[in-house]
């Protein structure tokens, strides 16, 4: 009597999780280096001729990849190499960043280039308000490329951010409080929502798309009207349960003058925000408003007050840096700062006061001012470069 067949084993849970991470290697791989050969990414990663094979195979059905145009004729016996490059035609991912002021909403492509942007003034900070308006606008950016198709949407927020469950825990400055930003935003777009603080977003991009790609390990120091940062290190960003790792408003800063809430003098928030700037800048009679950019065009008009707080903020930044870079010695250090971004003088006193010996491992982000676009959109395409397989059949 002929034995019966076994059963096929069912895949394990392991299986499906290298699969995942080996479609997210070749899918960096091509980012990175594309156009380039499957032979070359076989090498890149370790992965056999086969499997890249099979890889790429997935990718390009998923429409994440093409090959690039035809190459010329081969000069030996065989089949031409034709390489493969991203294919960053058909998909965007939505961005949005809740700043406290305004909402930036844009489109990216799968390079993390910002296609379309928008930004709109807050008229409140009641939360669902924020998000309905961020909703609206990105409905009408989807409606205006209606030949490309949505991946998801990512947000960007600062303050106290859980990931996993897409809330916004805490935001003093908005007087945001347990908001399920993720909930709500997918109710509203219909679409996969995924959330984050935005200096974790931004060490994403710097690592996707930025200067940070290829570094071992990379911090992000923001320093808006929140302050905060962001590490990573072997290509995973440290979150810490419920993620409030990069929590660094009262860290105290040596030569900080500001009161805080805390009752404390000199913590990072108080010294570094740009709240901080402004109120300075108007006390000083230079603007009587709320913008940063303000005090930015003073100093290029040549306002010797204006200059001196830029480069006293950036110095007292780049004190910031320092202290972080004592604790967590990390490879890079990216700084979004408004006076660092744009003038040269802000980032060599930003340098000076890192010291000599580390002042190379230091640099603005080459985002400039997209960097709000960018840190919501990077948010979406983190979660497609690391699982590349699930994130694009999801919003089938």
């Amino acid at each position: 009597m002929a034995r019966a067949s076994a059963p096929s084993p069912v895949p394990r849970v392991a299986d499906s999780d290298r699969r995942r991470t080996s479609a997210s290697v070749v899918l960096r791989s091509v980012l990175e280096h594309g156009p380039v050969a499957r032979s070359t990414i076989a090498r890149l990663t370790g992965l056999s001729p086969a499997s890249v094979t099979d890889h790429v195979a997935r990718l390009a059905g998923l429409g994440l990849v093409r090959e690039a145009a035809a190459p010329g004729r081969s000069k030996g016996a065989g089949r031409p190499h034709v390489p493969l490059d991203l294919d960053d035609s058909r998909f965007v991912v939505g961005g949005v960043h809740v700043a406290v002021p305004f909402t930036t909403v844009a489109l990216l492509d799968l390079r993390g280039r910002v296609l379309e942007r928008r930004e709109f003034k807050h008229r409140g900070t009641e939360p669902y308000e924020v998000l309905a308006r961020a909703a609206e606008g990105l409905e009408a950016l989807l409606a205006e490329a209606a030949d490309s198709r949505p991946l998801g949407v990512g947000v960007a927020v600062g303050g106290w951010v859980d990931r996993d469950s897409g809330t916004v825990v805490e935001h003093p400055l908005l007087g945001w409080r347990e908001v399920p930003v993720r909930e709500v935003l997918a109710a509203r777009t219909g679409l996969p929502v995924h959330v984050d603080g935005h200096a974790r977003a931004l060490v994403n991009a710097e690592r996707l798309f930025g200067q940070a790609r290829g570094s071992r390990s990379v911090l992000h120091l923001f320093a808006g009207n929140v302050v905060d940062a962001a590490f990573a290190t072997h290509d995973e960003v440290h979150h810490g349960p419920r993620s409030q790792a990069g929590s660094v408003a009262h860290l105290p800063l040596a030569g900080g003058t500001e009161p805080c809430e805390c009752g404390r003098t000199g913590c990072l928030q108080a010294e570094l925000s740009e709240r901080t700037l402004c109120r300075r800048a108007r006390e000083a009679g230079l603007d009587d408003g709320d913008n940063p950019m303000r005090v930015l065009a003073a100093a290029d008009a040549g306002n010797p007050v204006a200059v001196r707080l830029l480069r006293e903020r950036a110095r007292m930044t780049g004190r910031a840096a320092g202290l972080l870079l004592d604790v967590l010695n990390p490879e890079r250090v990216v700084v979004t700062e408004v006076g660092v971004l744009f003038r040269e003088d802000c980032l060599a006193a930003l340098r000076d006061e890192v010291g000599p010996e580390r002042a190379g491992c230091v640099a603005p982000t080459g985002f400039r001012d997209l960097v709000l676009a960018v840190a919501g959109g990077a948010v979406a395409l983190d979660v497609l470069y690391r699982d590349p397989l699930t994130a694009s059949s999801e919003s089938n």
